[in-house]
């Protein structure tokens, strides 16, 4: 067998594996408490490792976080989370992340999106949209900390803010452009 014809039965394998995992999606969706009980510990992890993390959220308007969005690609990639919307510490909502690309990629990943929005306007927007898609409906300021791992709130003018973890702390040089948020039915 050529090597072509080897990465043409990879490429139509990892394409029938996406296709079965999209198409099973509903059947593995996590319930409402599972996707709270995440989202609970996603929140106490960026208190701990963000300098004024506790206080900056308490300032929100309103705060989406996705605990875990899975990332896998082989030339063609695609990710998916489920996460909550919370308002004044409580859960209003679910919503889904879902995003594709192309390009130099192999492998996979799974990362816990937080998206803080500061001004309500920003929040109104989001929950009236049908389907908001990061870049097109709206902008998303990804945060870099400063000096001491502390969040600079003097110079955050964005109405809304995003931080994106790895199991290994906060990832950088990282893109939320292209996601797609939807809302569930939970």
């Amino acid at each position: 067998m050529s090597l072509r014809q080897t990465l043409r039965n990879s490429l139509f394998l990892f394409l029938v594996t996406v296709i079965q995992f999209a198409a099973t999606a509903d059947a593995r969706a996590a319930s409402a408490r599972e996707i709270d009980i995440k989202v609970d510990e996603a929140l106490e992890r960026f208190k701990k490792e963000v300098g004024g993390g506790a206080r900056f959220l308490a300032s929100a308007e309103g705060v989406l976080v996705f605990p875990s969005v899975i990332k896998a690609g082989f030339g063609i990639g695609g990710e998916y989370g489920e996460g909550a919307l919370r308002i004044g510490g409580k859960t209003v909502d679910y919503y889904s992340t879902a995003a594709a690309s192309i390009g130099l990629q192999l492998g996979a990943q799974s990362k816990t999106v937080v998206l803080v929005f500061l001004e309500s306007k920003a929040l109104k927007d989001f929950r009236n949209s049908a389907g908001w898609k990061a870049g097109v409906d709206g902008s998303v300021a990804l945060i870099k900390l400063g000096a001491g791992g502390t969040i600079d709130t003097e110079n955050i003018k964005d109405p809304i803010v995003g931080f994106v973890f790895s199991n290994k702390g906060l990832m950088y040089n990282l893109t939320l452009e292209g996601s797609k948020y939807t809302k569930l039915n939970k």
